[in-house]
């Protein structure tokens, strides 16, 4: 709990500056808004998680997100859940393909996966013809996106649900604590016994499960599939990921946490709105790329730092 404090008390402060400073950050209307809007990248950092986790990375969540959306647009006129499941399960689809490369060909994560961002981006563009794909007028699954339940966003409820879903996982089943143990060291999983094969594949095809149904809300907040969008989100999962205490080498993590990323880094964005809308400052939407970048070197720098000091306790214990 400790180490997760530093995060918990910048979302907090972000928070109580957000209620001071703007009289509209509290309504009901922005935090919907936030948490509708941000239910996309919630979702690719959880399936990120689990890939970090065990070790690995997933570079295609982005292209993966941008194909799902132009598939459901395209099967949007036969009907709202047609249009979700066929996303869906587009983005499963290129995740076990991700996940079977790495295991069956021994290609590394970071090449698998660029690569198939390259071709998912490609085939996105296919499809959509190097255009938007408006999604079917008379078709009910624009509600997927826009539309309520019980007066809550529905992307929204859909992100809460994987959430907890992951965190269950994570804490609780057979495939977490695989994860966990290969991403320890996947030599000792594999001396102990473990299907790390499986797992690993399992971890891949969650994470494309996940941007899929990112795409599919997406398309369906925004009218149309996007061949085109999905650019810097993995960088968003990452940030989001390893602000939340996931270790990039893998063996230590949690969902939990994750989304208190995610909740960091959408505030920054909504406060940075805000800001733009009193006049005192005009920041480009590029500028959420350059914060983006920033939150993941300094992370990724206090990481290194925390494990460099763990690494002389564990010397200075064996010696």
């Amino acid at each position: 709990m400790k180490k997760n404090l530093p995060i918990l008390i910048a979302l907090a402060a972000l928070v109580v500056f957000g209620v001071v400073r703007y009289p509209d950050f509290a309504s009901a209307y922005n935090l919907t808004t936030i948490w509708r809007y941000n239910s996309m990248f919630a979702l690719i950092s959880i399936g990120m998680a689990f890939v970090i986790i065990t070790g690995g990375i997933d570079l295609s969540v982005g292209t993966v997100a941008a194909l799902a959306s132009v598939v459901a647009a395209l099967t949007s006129p036969w009907g709202g859940w047609v249009a979700v499941l066929a996303g869906a399960a587009a983005g499963a689809a290129v995740g076990v393909l991700n996940g079977l490369i790495i295991t069956r060909l021994r290609i590394l994560p970071f090449i698998t996966t660029l690569a198939t961002s390259l071709g998912a981006h490609g085939v996105a563009l296919l499809l959509g013809k190097n255009d938007a794909v408006s999604i079917a007028a008379d078709s009910n699954f624009g509600n997927f996106g826009q539309g309520d339940l019980f007066g809550l966003p529905i992307p929204g409820l859909v992100a809460l649900a994987a959430a907890i879903a992951g965190w269950l996982a994570l804490r609780s089943t057979r495939f977490g604590r695989h994860s966990l143990a290969i991403g320890g060291s996947e030599e000792a999983a594999r001396l102990m016994g473990l299907n790390v094969d499986r797992t690993l594949v399992m971890a891949y095809a969650v994470s494309g499960l996940l941007a899929g149904l990112a795409g599919v809300i997406l398309a369906a907040q925004f009218g149309a599939g996007q061949p085109n969008e999905g650019v810097g989100w993995e960088l968003f999962a990452i940030s989001a990921v390893v602000l939340g205490g996931t270790l990039l080498t893998g063996g230590e993590g949690s969902i939990a946490m994750t989304i208190a990323g995610v909740a960091l880094l959408g505030l920054v964005f909504n406060l940075l709105n805000f800001e733009n809308g009193l006049g005192f400052v005009s920041l480009s939407a590029y500028w959420q790329s350059v914060i983006r970048g920033v939150f993941l070197l300094l992370v990724i720098v206090l990481q290194a730092r925390v494990l460099k000091q763990r690494g002389r306790k564990t010397v200075a214990a064996g010696g």
